[in-house]
């Protein structure tokens, strides 16, 4: 979906499609048919963003084989999609029955990291539509805290330096500007937009910025128009954002809203949890170290890395993160110039809802897709922006 600015340029808004498990090509090109397509055609469009997710595999055969990339290509064009930013977080195995920390693996200090994220921008290159230059890539914020020392550091900081210079040759042989933004999660190295600047400033090219995912930047309890303040001061450039909500508990202490927190956590994905005290953000790995091992002080909200549906709040005594999301896209495209043109709404965790609350049909995930896009779209028009054909 695209929007007119009131400053005259156009800003992309998808939906991201780690939604829908696939790791080979053919299942990538099964998820347009089976999911992209039924989603657009909800929403009476001709044409529907996705943010595309391709794992190390599907990534590999468009890179190494041109029909296929133009096959993929040819195949958005028929169901009308089209694909300015991907998802490169994930590498692999995202729709695995245990995905955990894994997601973190390989780290920006690996060389398969690096190897990967040049491959999908050159695929994101081949598969910009015709009147689109630019082009958009999220991606793991540098490694997972644990592992992470001087050494580590150093190798990440010459991957991703190695990765502009890549940027750079692969704008002048297409004419397609790339560019990569880390994505600042709970209990990484870089947890917050202000742990950002100082790599990315370290870095210090264009085509390395940040990615601002709203649920991961409510998680940490972050203000959006300080966290955008900093980025803006510091020079960081918004890449992209992804539009998400978190899990909020107003009243943390209560049995009736530990019941309800306890109902979201799950084996598949880890959900990081935090609260903000007097000394700071104290947090757990995981939703059950919080509620079951009473790890946290519950004396203040909590709020959890569960991407919740942004059209339908958990029921009482819980709610979300979305008046977060709404100050952040405020900021990110209400003012005279957008700070960013890619948003992408990025729910992967429907499936990891309660039972009685995840779709049960491809039918049902479709129309909640739908019901999110609708959201993010009315949210961009009330700030002015004009939908576009």
């Amino acid at each position: 979906m695209r929007f007119r600015h009131p400053d005259g340029s156009t800003v992309h808004l998808a939906y991201c499609t780690n939604v829908h498990p696939a790791e080979t090509l053919d299942g990538v090109l099964a998820q347009l048919r089976d999911h992209c397509e039924p989603v657009r055609k909800r929403l009476g469009r001709d044409r529907l963003g996705i943010g595309l997710w391709l794992a190390k595999d599907a990534a590999h055969a468009l890179v190494t084989d041109p029909s296929a990339l133009r096959g993929l290509r040819t195949e958005l064009d028929l169901r009308g999609l089209e694909v300015v930013t991907l998802n490169g977080f994930p590498y692999e195995g995202f729709g695995a029955e245990e995905v955990k920390y894994r997601v973190y693996k390989p780290d920006w200090a690996d060389p398969e990291r690096l190897e990967h994220t040049t491959a999908l921008a050159r695929v994101l290159a081949g598969l910009l539509p015709d009147d689109v230059t630019e082009g958009t890539i999220s991606t793991l914020p540098l490694a997972w805290r644990t592992v992470y020392d001087d050494d580590r550091a150093a190798r990440a900081h010459a991957a991703l330096t190695t990765l502009a210079e890549r940027l750079d040759a692969l704008e002048e042989l297409t004419g397609r500007s790339i560019r990569i933004g880390l994505e600042p999660e709970p209990g990484c190295t870089v947890e917050t937009t202000a742990d950002a600047i100082a790599p990315l400033t370290a870095i210090g090219h264009p085509r390395i910025g940040i990615c601002v995912d709203t649920c991961h930047l409510a998680t940490s309890f972050e203000d959006p128009n300080t966290a955008l303040d900093a980025l803006a001061a510091a020079r960081v450039p918004v890449v992209k954002s992804q539009l998400s909500a978190a899990l909020h508990a107003e009243h943390p202490h209560l049995p009736e809203v530990r019941e309800a927190l306890a109902a979201f956590d799950e084996p598949r994905f880890l959900h990081q949890t935090r609260t903000l005290t007097a000394a700071g953000l104290r947090g757990t790995d995981d939703l059950g170290e919080a509620v079951k091992e009473e790890a946290l002080p519950d004396a203040s909200p909590w709020r959890a890395h569960f991407h919740v549906p942004l059209h339908a709040s958990p029921d009482a005594p819980l709610t979300s993160t979305l008046p977060v999301l709404k100050d952040t896209l405020t900021r990110l495209v209400g003012g005279p110039h957008p700070l960013t043109s890619h948003l992408e709404v990025e729910t992967y965790t429907w499936q990891a809802l309660p039972p009685e609350l995840r779709p049960r049909a491809r039918a049902q995930l479709a129309d909640g897709i739908a019901a999110e896009l609708t959201l993010a779209r009315d949210l961009l028009t009330d700030l002015g922006l004009k939908e576009l054909p």
